[in-house]
């Protein structure tokens, strides 16, 4: 393998890891929020890309991606509403079970509007084959707007968390529900933000996304078990670690695929899935144990 081929395995792993990590994120919020996995993640992405798709038809791209974002975290804060907020006295198993029946209504609903075809949304720029050369490489410019895209993502949150009155109030209900309450933040909506937080990102990575890998209504799946296994590498609720984790997983599957059959590739998560729950269940890069908080 001479070091070009190094170079763009490592290119591409972390191009595929930025999403993954995208993903993980999403599971965190919501997760740092109720103390259950939303394994509806990956559909929000796919529904962010479809809608962003057929959106392009009729509006300029930009404006598409933007109306595919809000549309995807209106809906994200509907399932909330709609599927978890009256099983309030559940289990945080039970309203797991919940997220999984609503991951496969959504899969069925695209399947249904969207059906089975195969769909991309143009690349943002460089069309017509151009590349970049990078240490021998040659990558997409979508790759950049991919990084680009995280990076964002990571930033916005973390200055969001960090410096406005709703991520602080959504953090003080991370860390101690019945105080916040008694501080008068109301509990219930900071929980329906963190499902359109989680909605918002994966329709963003969606959209980023398919140039690269293309777009279709079953592949939100997936990704939900690979973000989850970034989620739970990093340590769940910890979301700077998520994109640590992510990369490494992006360029592991990258590498693996390079040797191996690509069938290979769905398998790497799964196994490094199960290594890290037998001997690491914290999370390779967790600081501390992840709070569970029961959902309302």
């Amino acid at each position: 393998m001479t070091f070009a081929e190094i170079v763009q395995y490592c290119l591409s792993g972390v191009t595929v890891g930025s999403v993954y990590a995208i993903v993980a994120i999403g599971f965190n919020i919501v997760y740092n929020a109720t103390g259950i996995i939303n394994f509806a993640q990956g559909e929000f992405l796919v529904v962010g890309a479809m809608s962003a798709i057929t959106f392009s038809y009729v509006v300029p791209l930009p404006l598409a991606i933007l109306g595919a974002v809000v549309l995807t975290t209106l809906l994200g804060g509907l399932v909330e509403l709609v599927f978890l907020r009256w099983a309030r006295d559940a289990s945080v198993l039970r309203l797991i079970v919940i997220t999984i029946g609503v991951s496969i209504v959504m899969r069925e609903a695209m399947l249904h509007i969207w059906d089975e075809q195969v769909r991309a949304l143009p690349q943002f720029t460089g069309a017509g084959g151009s590349s970049i050369a990078i240490l021998g490489a040659r990558i997409s410019p979508q790759i950049l707007w991919v990084l680009g895209a995280t990076a964002l993502i990571v930033a916005g949150l973390t200055a969001f968390f960090k410096l406005t009155m709703t991520g602080r109030a959504m953090r003080a209900c991370s860390d101690d529900r019945m105080a916040a309450r008694l501080c008068g933040i109301n509990a219930r909506w900071m929980v329906t933000l963190s499902f359109m937080l989680s909605a918002g990102t994966a329709a963003l990575a969606g959209c980023v996304i398919s140039p690269l890998t293309q777009t279709q209504y079953d592949m939100g799946a997936p990704l939900a078990i690979k973000g989850f296994t970034v989620a739970i590498l990093g340590g769940l609720g910890n979301s700077a670690a998520a994109v640590a984790a992510g990369l490494l997983l992006g360029v592991i599957e990258a590498f693996i695929v390079s040797q191996m059959a690509l069938a290979y590739k769905e398998a790497v998560a799964i196994v490094v899935l199960l290594l890290i729950l037998f001997f690491k269940p914290s999370g390779l890069f967790a600081r501390r144990e992840a709070s569970r908080l029961k959902a309302f």
